[in-house]
């Protein structure tokens, strides 16, 4: 499969959830490959994914998680729970037996909880730096929403002109200006909504980014699941974060600690990327690449059992 400019063959979907309708795109629908499910991160939009659908001969589904995107008036619960049963909703809703799940960065814990709660629609998952609980801050410390998604969290709060105003602030941030595209700019665009009152802000609800920033840690069951999965499992993690900064979001010592824990899990690094990069830039072709790895070992036979 080669890479395109743009995935081909896009349509909008509604699906109804909880408390209204959650907004998706589905990418060549009717694409021979086995279909593709993509979540995206904590303050993200399904944007996010164009360019893995781009690079992809598959049916690709991405959501925008509840309090999100064209998802945002969506009301609480906003739990990885609810993010998942969403998702669920939105792969029967597509006509998807069976899935590869693409996961980044939160996104990356709705996928793990997605293959948990609903084993029968999920083939395999890949967590795009994300997925594993985060090291916990030191004893007695508290974190807040700004220590750790910086930028990203204060930017919820802010309002702007237009659409270049807000293009401009991206343009300043460490992880995205130095790696313009059309492709982020294209997600960026997108994430800028009007709130109804002659405003225009980002789309994520704080409340939701901020209901969700708490499980990042593993609680509420969520370690216990990742290590009870049973689907194959992959992990791309990016030498970068969220500020373009080194170590990334696992260093290695702690990506050790959860290696030694889930000893099926399979680890690539991406080089030369960082948080937000290895989705949106140079680091796509890596996450295409895994998504076909995961498709050939669900194609091939299995002991005891014929090939699909």
């Amino acid at each position: 499969m080669t890479a395109t400019d743009a995935p081909s063959a896009e349509r909008a979907l509604r699906v109804p959830v909880a408390g209204g309708e959650l907004a998706a795109t589905v990418w060549r629908a009717d694409a021979p490959g086995t279909p593709v499910v993509a979540i995206h991160g904590i303050t993200a939009n399904h944007r996010s994914f164009s360019p893995l659908a781009a690079r992809l001969d598959a049916p690709v589904l991405a959501v925008d998680l509840r309090g999100r995107g064209g998802s945002r008036a969506l009301p609480a619960p906003y739990s990885m729970v609810q993010h998942a049963d969403d998702v669920a909703a939105a792969i029967r809703a597509a006509g998807f037996a069976r899935a590869i799940v693409v996961g980044h960065s939160m996104g990356a814990y709705v996928a793990t909880r997605l293959a948990s709660r609903h084993p029968e629609l999920v083939e395999a998952v890949v967590l795009v730096d994300g997925g594993l609980p985060l090291r916990p801050a030191p004893e007695g410390a508290q974190l807040s929403p700004e220590d750790v998604l910086g930028p990203a969290i204060e930017r919820l709060r802010m309002t702007f002109p237009d659409a270049e105003a807000y293009r401009d602030f991206w343009r300043q941030h460490p992880a995205f200006g130095p790696y313009w595209s059309p492709a982020i700019e294209e997600y960026v665009d997108y994430d800028l909504v009007d709130d109804g009152a002659g405003a225009r802000r980002p789309s994520a609800n704080p409340d939701a980014v901020v209901a969700n920033l708490v499980e990042l840690d593993g609680r509420d069951g969520y370690a216990e699941a990742l290590e009870a999965l049973e689907v194959p499992i992959a992990l791309l993690r990016s030498p970068r974060g969220l500020f373009d900064e080194t170590p990334g979001l696992y260093d290695d010592e702690w990506l050790a600690t959860w290696q030694s824990r889930l000893p099926r899990l399979e680890v690539g690094d991406v080089e030369g990327t960082n948080h937000y990069t290895i989705l949106m830039g140079s680091g796509v072709d890596a996450v295409a690449a895994a998504v076909r790895r995961a498709a050939a070992a669900g194609d091939a036979p299995r002991e005891g059992a014929e090939a699909r």
